[in-house]
């Protein structure tokens, strides 16, 4: 009898084993979206990588018909051009959060950017030869808009909204919410380089991320890294100057970073900002907004913020790069 009971003891064992030892499959779509690529990966167990990849391509659909300033039918872009006052879940929950780091770094992250932007040739409109800064910075500045019962309110009817640097990694978010939703409990969501996770990867570690080498014209996604972080929740984006901008008639980088506290292009010494943060709409706006301060501000703000996740790319003035990882970004590097 004992030896029966002991053998039955030993199957058990070996069959727990072996059920804790296979891992859930992981699914992928990927494709087009918010004019970039898209991947995302997981253990989701309440849909087909079909239905995710409709239900994700829902989900471009409406953060365009919100928030695209290069869709004339957007939501966003009337709100621009005075023909509504009304505003939805998504326009509210960014204007919401944009304005939290605008207080944050005294007006250097703003959304009002727009007549910058547009005056400056980034957002599908031809480069003013001299742009009037005096003129347009009357109507930038993230105070002279407010929310309202649901509308929003102007100071002036030609402020406009642009949430370009923020709305990619919103909607990282909401397709991180997806997959959650589906069931998923370890993901990875990537769009336009922006990423969220949760858990491991399908190899049972933590998920590990690429931060690129920025250097002129480095359109290689993921060809060339400086380093690679470890994550298993929260969201991380870049920013930098490496990829959109152009020169102008005297030889100078326009880049497509503007300090709305200037009107100008942003010219520092910081190449890229790299941020982790709890989700991926916080640490797209802030890895903006560090760009915009320049690299001694976002150096000097970053170190008041508790446990702050930053990787700042520098120029080192020789051709070549230093590198500003804050002690809580550092846990999460992996040796090289």
């Amino acid at each position: 009898m004992k030896k029966i009971a002991l053998l039955l003891y030993t199957v058990i064992v070996l069959v727990l084993a072996a059920s804790c030892d296979r891992r859930a499959e992981y699914l992928t779509a990927s494709g087009a979206m918010l004019g970039t690529t898209f991947q995302a990966t997981g253990d989701i167990t309440d849909c087909t990588a079909q239905e995710l990849y409709r239900a994700i391509m829902q989900i471009d659909a409406e953060a365009k018909a919100s928030m695209s300033i290069f869709d004339s039918t957007s939501l966003l872009s009337r709100i621009n051009r005075g023909e509504t006052d009304s505003l939805d879940e998504h326009i509210i929950y960014n204007l919401r959060l944009a304005e939290r780091f605008s207080r944050l770094s005294e007006g250097h992250y703003d959304v009002t950017v727009k007549p910058l932007v547009d005056a400056w040739g980034f957002a599908g409109h031809e480069a003013e030869r001299t742009p009037n800064l005096d003129s347009l910075l009357q109507f930038v500045g993230y105070r002279r808009v407010h929310i309202r019962d649901g509308r929003l309110v102007k100071d002036d009817p030609r402020v406009q909204l642009d949430f370009n640097s923020i709305a990619k990694g919103y909607t990282v978010d909401l397709v991180a919410a997806l997959m959650e939703r589906c069931g998923a409990k370890n993901y990875l969501v990537e769009i336009g380089g922006e990423c969220r996770c949760q858990g491991v990867s399908s190899k049972g570690i933590p998920w590990r991320i690429g931060i690129e080498t920025p250097f002129d014209g480095n359109m290689s996604d993921g060809a060339y890294l400086t380093g690679r972080i470890r994550m298993s929740e929260g969201g991380l984006a870049t920013s930098g100057n490496y990829r959109r901008f152009y020169r102008d008639a005297a030889g100078n980088k326009i880049s497509h970073t503007i300090d709305p506290t200037t009107g100008r292009s942003v010219t520092s010494r910081l190449l890229s900002a790299t941020v982790v943060a709890d989700n991926c709409a916080e640490a797209d706006a802030m890895a903006t907004m560090y760009l915009s301060l320049g690299a001694n501000k976002a150096i000097a703000l970053s170190r008041k913020i508790p446990d702050a996740k930053v990787y700042f790319i520098l120029d080192d003035g020789k051709d070549g790069y230093e590198i500003y990882c804050s002690p809580a970004m550092q846990e999460m590097m992996i040796p090289e």
